[in-house]
Parts: structure tokens; C-alpha cells; sequence
């Protein structure tokens, strides 16, 4: 659901940036020395969420449900000494990259004199590349049904991170914006659908791995997210191109229209501004 959150915070920001027709999804703030002395307007709220929701799922892997504690990774008690909880570390590792994404938000925004856009935008890469690694390794022992899934949830993945390690060189491209947010959106649906494939079937019955029709119909549930991915950004996009033109008219000023001003003064420049602001009602 965070990711979902997140997804649909960056369909709205990208077609509201596509809409103006800015040059950079987000402006680049000014000198620390001129943003004010209060908090709000230093902390990054973006950051401030990474970091609340990674450790929300730390603290989650690590004691819940209420009483159980995995913070050992060894068991010492066996003479053996195997580790222990490995699903868990996989997950606490996975929040624990986006939560230094957090933290480098924080830092370059709040702590710099100038903000560093381009070590946020690697640390988020990072934590999308630590994803995929511990997502292509997570189907260690695994059911032949959670292995798909798992892989194609890794194809996802891969893409974000491709176009995130793209943005590190090459930021502000408004296609690399559009297929981020894509990707973005199918990614969150697809995790939602893990859930019910795996956890919570809507039918009541549990797929059957062992079944080559159950496993044929991912990849046609996975294209489908893809596509309703799309109609998602769509939508968005119209909706925020039916408020921002209805915005833009309000804020519209009627009968001020201006001109500028010619940069040499000669009579002839003066006397055509003149007769144009003539003819438009309430002029200059």
C-alpha cells in the first residue's frame, strides 16, 4: 500500500509537471541561507515518509505478531549454529536502503548549504538495485508459484532501477518521468496481487502450484496490471489537466495582456506598442 501511496503521489506530480511544462519534476531549492529558519520549509516531507514507513516494516518483521523477537540471526542454542529468520533479514535489509534514501533526502536537503540532488537520486537507485538482488535470491526453496511471481515482481524492479541509475547521469527527461511512474504504478499493483496469490485468495481456494493452468494465467494477470497501470496514469493525468485548466482560468487576470517593452526607443517601435495596446480592451 506505501508503495501504491508513493506511485500515485508521482502520477499526480508528473502530470502536473507535464501540464506546466517544467523543466525539472522537482525545482532544485535555493541556498539553505534562504529558505527561512523554520522546520517545516528544511525537512523534506518525502524523506521524513521513507524513513516512518521503512521503519514501520522493520519494526514489523522484527516483532510482530506482539511477543516474538528476531533480532538474532544465529542460533546459538543449536551446536549446529544455523542462522535463522532469513526471510525476515531480506525484508529488514530491503526497508532498511530505502530508509538510507530517506536519511540522504533529509541530509542533502536540510544539512547542505546547496542541495545534491544527484546523490538522492543514486541512493534511491541503490535501494532499488539492493531490491531486485534480494528479490532474484528470494526464491531460494520456494513453490514453483512464488518463484514466477517473484521473478516477474524482479522484472518490475529491474526497470525502476534502470531508468533510476539513467536519472543519476541524465535527470530531468519527461519520457524517463512517464515510464518511472509506470512502472511504478504496475510494480504496487503486482505486490498487492502477491498477497492475495499467495496469502489471501479472493475465490477462498489456494492457486495450485503444481498446476501448469494456474502458473500459465501470471503472466496474463501480470500484463494486465501493465496495462491497468496505464489506464491509471491515464486517468490521472486527465483529471489533473481538467484542474489545472480550470485553475489556469481562474487565476487568469481578464484584459491584462502584456507585451515587453521594445529595448530601443525609437518613435516607431512606441507608436506600433501604442496602437496594439489600442486595440485591446483595457490595455498596458
Amino acid at each position: 500500500m506505501c508503495f501504491l501511496i508513493f506511485a500515485l503521489y508521482y502520477s499526480v506530480m508528473v502530470s502536473l509537471a507535464l501540464l506546466r511544462g517544467q523543466r525539472f519534476l522537482k525545482p532544485p531549492l535555493p541556498p539553505r541561507e534562504k529558505r527561512g529558519r523554520r522546520w517545516w520549509r528544511l525537512v523534506p516531507v518525502e524523506g521524513m515518509m521513507k524513513i516512518a514507513v521503512a521503519l514501520a516494516g522493520i519494526m514489523g518483521e522484527l516483532f510482530y505478531p506482539p511477543g516474538v523477537n528476531r533480532l538474532m540471526m544465529v542460533d546459538w542454542e543449536d551446536p549446529r549454529r544455523p542462522f535463522v529468520f532469513c526471510t525476515n533479514w531480506y525484508h529488514i535489509t530491503m526497508y532498511g536502503f530505502f530508509m538510507l534514501s530517506g536519511v540522504v533526502d533529509i541530509v542533502s536537503q536540510a544539512c547542505q548549504a546547496q542541495q545534491n540532488a544527484k546523490v538522492e537520486r543514486a541512493a534511491e537507485a541503490l535501494a532499488f538495485c539492493v531490491l531486485v538482488l534480494l528479490m532474484a535470491c528470494h526464491v531460494e526453496n520456494k513453490s514453483p508459484l512464488e518463484v514466477r511471481t517473484h521473478l516477474l515482481f524482479v522484472a518490475l524492479t529491474f526497470l525502476i532501477s534502470l531508468v533510476l541509475i539513467i536519472e543519476v547521469w541524465v535527470p530531468d527527461q519527461p519520457s524517463l518521468w512517464v515510464l518511472k511512474t509506470w512502472m511504478g504504478l504496475a510494480l504496487s499493483n503486482w505486490m498487492l496481487q502477491l498477497g492475495v496469490l499467495m496469502y489471501a485468495p479472493l475465490s477462498g481456494q489456494p492457486w495450485r502450484a503444481e498446476n501448469p493452468v494456474d502458473l500459465a494465467f501470471l503472466p496474463l494477470f501480470f500484463c494486465w496490471h501493465l496495462a491497468l497501470a496505464a489506464l491509471v496514469l491515464a486517468a490521472i493525468y486527465g483529471l489533473c489537466s481538467l484542474w489545472h485548466r480550470r485553475f489556469s482560468s481562474q487565476m487568469e487576470v481578464p484584459h491584462a495582456k502584456y507585451q515587453l517593452c521594445p529595448r530601443s526607443y525609437s518613435s516607431e517601435d512606441l507608436e506600433k506598442l501604442g496602437t496594439e495596446a489600442m486595440l485591446q480592451e483595457g490595455g498596458i
